[in-house]
């Protein structure tokens, strides 16, 4: 199949390339503000499916929509109704319109034009046309100060600047760029035209928030690094913000440190904690070194051993039964603690052991539900 992209550098046509790239049955070809609008009818040619993804949103003369949001799309029409009338063949064709062609200002009033001259070609040569009236798109390698709030909150978020909150009650609706991609993959590979109540492409999820609460939002994915508590990212709206925040964080700020504590024993490490789910750490022990010696009354734990050779003890703190087994960094083996047995840990190897833990709550200074015991 041959991919024709139009505004293939701009934030969507970036990540649509990378998604197509990872298909072998695809053949894809580029239009940029770089290439002249007289190639048009050469380099679709063969063309199977278009997205046309160009246009102009913030130009300095208003005169830009015009030509950047319509003239390019009457010529890509023209091109696409000559290959239909020539060939027969409809070539099905993919716009990323906007919730603002329903405003009445030149970028609006532009978008509905170009949606216009698509149906027009659609209805003239029945060729298929997926109009996308799209709400604010959110992703990696979205720009700040240009077409993207979250871009820019995160942006300036992650460099400690300002950022400006008008309203901070305002509504927003928010549509994440692998969901678009997805959909758009969709349409591609043969998938059936769904549209909303508008009569436009539908494409869900779509999220909406409040611009006060999506600053609050990515200002504690930031706060994150200095608590160690992170937000619940694994799906819906905060997943899709965080991997945005991230994605704009300069290179200066891809490591970042976590507490570590020494003492003639090795070392110790937090790496993260979890509001619900507890918080993760290592630590180290040098040869013939026993660490824990303590108990819980409702606390577990799980402990990995990733190199070395360890031993665990256990005591019922009740019968008093003793229990030990061997496990070493040559086997993924977790052994896990049971409340009521007091437990420890020795390193019966020759060289250092580092082992990974995972404890089910955060630790309470004033509650810590650990009691020293002796094994």
């Amino acid at each position: 199949m041959k991919v024709f992209i139009t505004g293939a550098n701009g934030f969507i046509g970036k990540n649509l390339q990378l998604h197509l790239a990872q298909r072998s049955d695809l053949q894809v070809v580029c239009f940029t503000r770089d290439n002249d609008r007289a190639q048009l009818t050469h380099l679709l040619s063969g063309v199977d499916f278009v997205f046309h993804l160009a246009g102009i949103n913030r130009p300095k003369d208003p005169s830009e929509y015009l030509s950047g949001n319509v003239d390019l799309t009457l010529e890509l029409c023209l091109a696409i109704g000559a290959i239909a009338q020539k060939t027969g063949k409809k070539v099905p064709i993919v716009y990323t319109s906007s919730t603002q062609a329903n405003c009445d200002n030149p970028y609006g009033q532009s978008k509905r034009a170009a949606e216009e001259e698509l149906l027009t070609v659609a209805r003239s040569h029945q060729v298929p046309v997926h109009l996308f009236r799209l709400p604010n798109v959110f992703g990696k390698w979205s720009r700040p100060n240009y077409n993207s709030v979250v871009a820019t909150f995160c942006y300036n978020i992650a460099r400690n600047l300002p950022v400006q909150l008008n309203d901070p009650t305002a509504p927003i609706t928010l549509l994440y760029i692998d969901d678009l991609i997805e959909r758009f993959l969709q349409l591609m590979d043969g998938s059936d035209s769904v549209a909303n109540t508008a009569g436009f492409e539908a494409v869900t999820p779509q999220y909406t928030t409040t611009v006060g609460d999506l600053a609050r939002q990515i200002v504690a994915f930031k706060d994150s690094r200095e608590t160690f508590i992170v937000e619940r990212v694994g799906t819906g709206l905060k997943r899709a913000l965080y991997a945005t925040y991230v994605s704009h964080l300069p290179v200066s700020s891809f490591t970042y440190a976590v507490p570590q504590y020494s003492d003639p024993r090795g070392v110790f490490a937090e790496m993260l904690k979890t509001p619900d789910c507890g918080q993760f750490s290592y630590f180290t022990a040098h040869p013939g070194i026993t660490r824990g010696g303590h108990y819980h009354h409702s606390k577990t734990e799980k402990f990995l051993v990733i190199r070395g050779q360890a031993r665990f003890k256990f005591k019922h703190m009740q019968t008093g039964q003793i229990h030990e087994l061997f496990t070493s960094g040559n086997k993924a083996e977790v052994v896990e603690t049971v409340p009521g047995w007091a437990h420890d840990i020795t390193n019966v190897g020759t060289d250092e052991m580092i082992v990974m833990l995972w404890a089910n709550e955060i630790y309470d200074r004033t509650r810590p539900d650990t009691f020293a015991c002796v094994l």
